[in-house]
């Protein structure tokens, strides 16, 4: 018999594997019918659907390794990158998702409150609060809305040799700009930013890239703090903000 293996578990979700299965259990069963009706309309390798029966979705392992972890260097290929690049695009190019997304009005009001938490709370300096906030204005200016994966971690895209395999975990798709996607996956691993956007093509903004880095790395924090997770860890998400403070 197959060992079960937790791969990931909090209050909101958990994700089991068995074999070569994953079992993802959603508080919410919204997030596991978004993930069915984006995988179906992607047009970049996803997982196999195996069966779903709300709070539970089955789906398949994809062949390949993740392009790397978040806090480490990818040992990944610039023509694996290259080539998550150019899925990126195909995804970006398609037919946008029939469900809402969220606009900028949204961001900008998550940025607010939650930049008034790290304040209140101390968890970091705030004049690494305050130039990180002034960065990521610029990530709320009006965008042309593409299908984005909306959570694109470097773990959710895998790779075998210079091939983009799978990319996982589509709870998050919907309409929305499309740097977002580019500034997630690149998020503590920006070194690696050229070789994404070689394969990207034309039309991103690298400024509001960065600007969506710091923007993530302040609205994401509370969230890891109190999930378990530890964004003060080397090369995760306070050490993106506090590189910010380095620069002009």
């Amino acid at each position: 018999m197959d060992e079960v293996e937790v791969v990931v578990a909090h209050s909101q979700r958990a994700t089991l594997r068995v074999g070569d299965v994953f079992l993802k259990v959603d508080g919410d069963p919204a997030h596991a019918d978004v993930e069915v009706r984006a995988m179906a309309m992607a047009p970049v390798p996803t997982p196999a659907i195996l069966w779903h029966e709300p709070p539970v979705l089955a789906i398949a392992a994809v062949r390949g390794t993740a392009l790397g972890v978040l806090g480490e260097p990818s040992a990944a290929s610039s023509a694996a990158w290259a080539a998550a690049g150019a899925a990126i695009r195909r995804l970006h190019d398609a037919p946008l998702p029939p469900w809402p997304g969220r606009r900028p009005a949204d961001v900008a009001a998550e940025l607010e409150r939650e930049c008034a938490w790290l304040l209140d709370n101390a968890v970091l300096p705030a004049e690494v609060v305050r130039r990180n906030r002034e960065i990521a204005q610029l990530a709320l200016r009006p965008w042309r809305p593409a299908f984005v994966h909306g959570d694109l971690q470097i773990t959710h895209v895998f790779v075998d040799g210079d091939e983009v395999t799978g990319v996982i975990d589509w709870s998050e798709a919907a309409p929305g700009d499309a740097m977002f996607d580019l500034a997630i996956l690149t998020l503590g691993h920006e070194e690696r930013l050229d070789d994404l956007l070689a394969g990207y093509g034309p039309g991103a903004d690298r400024d509001v890239i960065r600007a969506w880095w710091s923007l993530r790395s302040l609205t994401a924090a509370r969230w890891l703090v109190e999930h378990g997770f530890d964004p003060d860890a080397p090369g995760c998400e306070f050490d993106v903000l506090r590189s910010r403070m380095r620069e002009p």
